[in-house]
């Protein structure tokens, strides 16, 4: 059985999602249905909060898996590792386009100076 504990939001987090509330509010709003908004809003915020203390108790969880498995490996499974080597090549074209660019601006300019 799981217990479903609500934690009231702390101040800084209501006094942000009333700061919010109040920012989108419209011509007409009443102060209780801004209120609603504003509470609205700190759920949001909560839900938030509960998801990003998952994700990062389940990267610890798996950081920490890591860490072991690293320490338990035999160190003929690390010689008999593959380094792979990645060779970057660049394409011509760009540099020709470059090299393109700049001979036409130079013709351009001894062009244009010689008028």
């Amino acid at each position: 059985m799981t217990k479903n504990i609500y934690q009231k939001p702390s101040p800084e987090t209501q006094a942000e999602a009333l700061k919010i509330a109040r920012a989108t509010q419209r011509p007409g709003q009443t102060k209780e249905q801004t209120k609603l908004i504003a509470q609205g809003i700190e759920k949001g915020i909560a839900l938030y909060k509960k998801q990003q203390k998952e994700k990062t108790r389940e990267l610890s969880r798996k950081l920490k898996k890591a860490s072991s498995q690293q320490h338990s490996a035999e160190p003929e499974d690390q010689e008999m590792e593959i380094v792979e080597r990645i060779v970057y090549r660049q394409h011509w074209l760009p540099w020709l386009l470059l090299a393109l660019s700049w001979l036409g601006w130079g013709v351009y300019f001894f062009v244009s100076r010689g008028q």
